[in-house]
């Protein structure tokens, strides 16, 4: 990984947790110095998190700004409360609340407008792997967002590229799929700026704490955004070493 590029490892709790959970990672959450660790736990604890020695992000927001959209939160909401990150696009948002790509490209300007770091995730089904189309239909979700957004993507996003059938299914891409693919976006977004070096692309799918190391010791791999994995803060403290 490019010196330049500072590891981060992210845990999306999706509907999972509860109060001791909360604390118990509060209390036993171990911080390497030279990593950006972050929490995203459903909306209803993100209050919970006050005085969290790690960051703390949310795992969706409106593409709205505000008004009559019963059950959303909107991207200054999660601002107001202290939020720093959003992720934004994962496959079961797209999946099981039909968001497309353009949805999704609202949603990342409404975070960036907010002062929110978007975690942009994208990745492919088994189908079109097996097609042999992984970077066209990455490069399609990508693109999407770039129209949207422009140069003000490249400041502050991170990406997150999450091979559908790797995730929750014990699957995981091999450390050389996975880099072949980040590789691919990360020379995409070069040819839009420069910039691209210095952005951030996780891998997520099924990352856990006998995979990380392998995997983050790629070129172009520069940490995770970790699923069940996170759950175990004794696992996510291996998985957050690993990135050290």
């Amino acid at each position: 990984m490019s010196t330049e590029r500072k590891y981060m490892v992210a845990g999306n709790w999706k509907m999972n947790g509860n109060r001791a959970l909360v604390d118990d990672f509060k209390k036993n959450l171990a911080v390497p110095s030279a990593v950006d660790v972050l929490i995203c736990p459903p909306a209803p604890y993100l209050s919970l998190f006050d005085g969290a020695e790690f960051l703390v992000g949310a795992q969706t927001i409106s593409e709205f700004e505000k008004g009559a959209h019963t059950g959303d939160v909107s991207a200054s909401m999660l601002a107001d409360l202290g939020v720093n990150h959003v992720i934004l696009g994962h496959s079961e948002r797209r999946q099981d609340h039909g968001e497309s790509n353009e949805q999704v490209a609202a949603k990342v300007k409404l975070a960036l407008d907010s002062g929110l770091t978007p975690i942009l995730c994208v990745g492919e089904p088994l189908s079109v792997r097996e097609a042999g189309e992984v970077n066209a239909y990455v490069q399609q979700q990508i693109d999407a967002v770039l129209d949207v957004c422009g140069d003000r993507f490249f400041d502050k996003a991170v990406i997150a590229y999450e091979p559908i059938w790797a995730i929750g299914t014990g699957k995981t891409a091999s450390p050389e799929q996975a880099q072949d693919v980040h590789a691919f976006i990360r020379a995409h977004l070069l040819k839009s700026s420069s910039a691209a070096q210095q952005m951030r692309i996780l891998y997520g799918g099924s990352v856990n704490a006998q995979n990380a190391k392998e995997l983050f010791a790629q070129a172009d791999i520069d940490g995770g955004l970790i699923g069940g994995a996170s759950l175990k803060v004794d696992d996510f403290n291996i998985i957050c070493q690993a990135a050290s």
